[in-house]
């Protein structure tokens, strides 16, 4: 993958974001939607730490294996939801739309995982361009199409540090972001959650703000306008600046 190629598929938010599922109802209860949003986006979060927290081991040139396995990636992902949670990951399958979606997210993040070993063990070849924003996009997708267009989840950033274009905020995502996350009397860590419209579909929608760690400055910090590891040109972003967003939707 070229650098352009690379850099066009960043977020500016790089922490550190199947089989149809079939047809399903919205859960009855706004608390149970609540609680699902906040369950599928903690999952989703706590993938993308694991890879995070490997980036280093992923661009040691040194190593071959690097023994990070679907399955070990899996285990860890669920270390991760314990520990941000409070609780074990519930994968029972009891048919409902929460379950079914928590076996596709991890389903998707499965088969990325099994798609990028090749990449991840070559020796010799130090960056190997598989950022933590790049494994969670390829989730988003995987799962958004696993779930047939009853749920869909993605990264988002604001327009300033966009980088991907197809992660761009829609106008609720915008809005969202620009008067509430930013605002100085906003909670931070605090999701936004309603029921609104999506290109004329009612759905219940769900959004958490995301910030800017030390590991996000290598590639998002000053000085403004140097180039990064990956091609891509630094944002000036600050330490626990607003960086990003991880956008769900839940359709009736």
């Amino acid at each position: 993958m070229t650098r352009n190629a690379l850099h066009s598929r960043l977020l500016a938010f790089a922490l550190c974001a199947v089989t149809s599922l079939g047809f399903f109802p919205l859960p009855s209860h706004a608390n149970d939607v609540e609680v699902a949003s906040k369950e599928l986006t903690t999952l989703f979060r706590a993938a993308r730490k694991v890879l995070s927290d490997n980036q280093d081991l992923i661009n040691d040139a040194s190593k071959g294996d690097k023994g990070l396995s679907a399955d070990k990636v899996i285990e860890l992902t669920k270390s991760n939801f314990k520990q941000a949670a409070g609780k074990d990951l519930d994968l029972t399958d009891d048919g409902s739309p929460t379950a079914k979606a928590k076996l596709a997210m991890l389903d998707a993040v499965k088969s990325v995982m099994n798609d990028a070993q090749s990449l991840i063990n070559e020796q010799g070849k130090g960056f190997k361009g598989f950022l933590p924003a790049v494994f969670a996009g390829r989730v988003a997708k995987l799962f958004s199409d696993a779930m047939a267009g009853k749920m869909s989840i993605k990264l988002t950033a604001p327009k300033a540090y966009l980088r991907n274009r197809a992660n761009k905020p829609d106008t609720w995502e915008s809005n969202i972001i620009e008067t509430m996350f930013k605002s100085a009397g906003y909670e931070k860590g605090k999701a936004y959650s309603e029921r609104a419209d999506v290109k004329g579909k009612a759905a219940f929608r769900y959004i958490l703000p995301e910030y800017y760690g030390p590991s996000c400055l290598a590639c998002h910090g000053d000085p403004k306008g140097a180039k990064d590891i990956t091609g891509g040109t630094k944002e000036g972003g600050k330490l626990d600046e607003l960086g990003g967003a991880i956008s769900l939707v839940i359709y009736d």
